[in-house]
């Protein structure tokens, strides 16, 4: 555990939730706010201009207003810096030396990309050591989603990084269309669940402890997180339906249109063509060194375009396994799990990338290890040879 938790402290899981314009983010969080499960939850609406929330949930002040709910909850409306707001709150919200919130929950503006904030809670260290990433939450308008993803490549990275996404107002749409919104955001973002909230109604339990650990629980739920099946069932759904490579096939957006050829081929306005998502899955034991060379060569080169990294690692030399979170090029400390989740033992690494191959990835990776394992053979023979070459 990182030195500065405080003894006996977990870090506080935040679940992040966002989504574009007219989306129905509020009118979810209205509905979530008043369950109980929700008790000692903060949360923090960073959006811009007027919030819409329900008067009788929040009050609205120019300042910021923080107000306790009849659940038990607690609302702080930010005008400031977010990176000030997460670490004034625990000392904000405190009583008799307690902190009075256990869960945080933060609404971003629907007009960009998640990911500045998802850094935020990767890069400061007084924040990622108090803090850890629990879920991104995405709510997507089924009327409307289509044309969002199709002119507004923010909307397609709030996809791309979700682990929960919403499909809302379902009932105002017809079912051709819901579904071939589905199979577009799984084809963007395989591991996301898919969720269908009726007028923003939705149990708190389907949303919350979406990432690896989950409170009470002895051992994290790796399978789950990484949600490998998943790729296997893109592979499935492509062959099937396509016959492309299953990184890359037509997504049934209703164009008309059905391309043959080779997964390098891009329509121009249509911005989650070059999304992709593959998971790489290694049968030996992993050199750490080496690995971590590897990465930062490729995060360096490719940094903005690797739009989130999760794994789990079987590393030469470790019993435990350790696990892997980036967005783009950053990364979250690294975790060793106190045991393996199951008798699988590969390492599983899951890539969402923009512009990206994964033969691309994949060519690095080997290059890298054999060039290393090349050097390091003719390092060891000069060490061995009497002449000292």
């Amino acid at each position: 555990m990182n030195p500065s938790v405080p003894a006996g402290d977990a870090p506080i899981p935040v679940s992040l939730l966002t989504g574009f314009l007219g989306s129905g983010k509020t009118t979810l969080l209205n509905h979530l706010i008043a369950q109980p499960e929700m008790k000692d939850t903060l949360v923090i609406i960073n959006e811009f201009g007027e919030i819409g929330l329900d008067h009788l949930l929040v009050a609205h002040s120019q300042e910021d207003t923080v107000v306790e709910m009849s659940s038990g909850c607690l609302c702080c409306t930010i005008r400031g810096d977010l990176k000030k707001t997460l670490k004034d709150i625990t000392w904000r919200f405190a009583e008799g030396g307690q902190r009075r919130f256990n869960r945080v929950v933060i609404e971003t503006t629907g007009l960009a990309s998640p990911v500045p904030i998802l850094h935020t809670l990767m890069t400061d260290a007084f924040i990622a050591s108090r803090y850890r990433l629990d879920g991104v939450i995405v709510t997507v308008d089924a009327v409307n989603g289509m044309s969002t993803l199709d002119n507004h490549v923010e909307a397609v990275q709030q996809a791309a990084v979700a682990d929960r996404l919403l499909l809302t107002k379902t009932d105002l749409a017809d079912a051709a269309g819901v579904e071939a919104l589905q199979q577009r955001l799984r084809a963007l973002n395989p591991t996301a669940r898919q969720l269908q909230p009726q007028h923003g109604k939705i149990s708190p339990a389907e949303l919350l402890d979406a990432g690896l650990f989950k409170p009470g629980e002895k051992m994290p739920d790796v399978a789950r997180w990484l949600n490998e099946e998943a790729f296997s069932e893109k592979e499935a759904h492509a062959h099937h339906h396509h016959g492309h490579d299953h990184h890359h096939h037509d997504h049934g957006h209703g164009h008309g249109h059905h391309h043959g050829h080779d997964d390098h081929a891009h329509e121009v306005n249509r911005h989650d063509d070059h999304i992709r998502a593959f998971c790489f899955s290694f049968d030996e034991p992993i050199d750490p060194v080496l690995f971590d060379e590897w990465l930062s060569l490729l995060v360096g080169f490719k940094g903005p375009n690797i739009l989130r990294i999760k794994g789990i690692l079987n590393l030469k030399g470790e019993d435990k396994p350790t696990v892997i979170h980036g967005v783009q090029h950053i990364f979250h400390p690294t975790v060793t799990l106190p045991e393996w989740p199951s008798e699988d033992r590969r390492s599983r690494i899951v890539f969402i990338t923009r512009d990206i191959e994964q033969a691309t990835i994949a060519r690095s990776f080997d290059a890298f290890m054999q060039a290393q394992t090349i050097e390091r053979e003719a390092r060891e023979k000069q060490q061995s040879s009497p002449y000292g070459y």
